[in-house]
């Protein structure tokens, strides 16, 4: 296989337990992202990736595919890992089992990218932000990128900070600010180099895992995305999910 789709869904989610399996509009979160995965053109698999009974029958409900991995993995990465080491693929695209409203041409150009450039490892997507509350929210992660498009920082805190700005201007007419869609691709073999890297500092103060690949030298490339999704962490987002679904499903 060239490129195969990992979905890890855990059920034991801190801030929303069972999230992945909340009902969003007659079915489950897990199977939103599943049937918009499914439609990519690019992936020869896809797998959820659970540590639930419950997750697991769910999944095989809907007529998914799952693989049933360790309680004890620390990350969605290692989950990854677990997944993908005895299969013989070359990338691997790490789709969120709580953004329902991810598109299939993100995971497309994700595959692209890693299968026609020998020099990326790890692709990421990015959108730009259009609303200034996003900016002041640590839930958002915001990046900065190079004129190449590879990733120069993530944090949680307001980026780039633009200072002698004029007080009448809008924020976001000072320069382009980019927001994180927590998407990731891989090659097999980058995906384990990572793996096994120690935490960086930058990581442990931000919470955010890809830091490791930038403090250890590693680039990280982006893409541009023009569509938004909603990550779901937390009730309050669930609710805000059904509301974009009447509105738009």
């Amino acid at each position: 296989m060239n490129a195969i789709g990992v979905i890890p869904a855990r059920y034991a989610s801190t801030r929303f337990e069972g999230k992945v399996l909340a009902d969003l509009c007659g079915k489950s979160v897990v199977q939103h992202v599943y049937e918009k995965a499914k439609q990519a053109k690019l992936l020869d698999d896809l797998i959820v990736a659970c540590d639930d009974e419950r997750v697991k029958n769910a999944v095989l409900k809907f007529g998914g595919k799952v693989v049933f991995t360790s309680p004890d993995q620390p990350t969605g990465t290692d989950r990854l890992t677990e997944v993908v080491n005895p299969l013989d693929v070359k990338v691997i695209v790490n789709i969120q089992g709580d953004e329902p409203f991810v598109q299939p041409t993100m995971i497309d150009s994700i595959v692209l990218e890693l299968s026609s450039n020998p020099r990326t490892g790890m692709v990421t997507i990015i959108k730009k932000i259009t609303d200034e509350k996003e900016l002041y929210d640590p839930n958002i992660v915001k990046v900065v990128i190079d004129k190449d498009g590879y990733a120069l920082y993530f944090s949680r805190n307001f980026i780039p900070f633009v200072r002698n700005r004029a007080a009448e201007k809008p924020i976001l007419e000072a320069t382009t600010f980019y927001k994180h869609i927590g998407l990731y691709g891989y090659t097999k073999d980058f995906l384990f180099t990572f793996k096994n890297l120690p935490k960086a500092k930058l990581e442990e103060a931000e919470k955010l895992e890809q830091l490791r690949a930038l403090e250890h030298g590693y680039k990280i490339k982006t893409i541009v995305t023009k569509f938004d999704t909603v990550g779901i962490d937390t009730p309050e987002d669930l609710e805000r999910a059904k509301e974009l679904f009447k509105a738009k499903p």
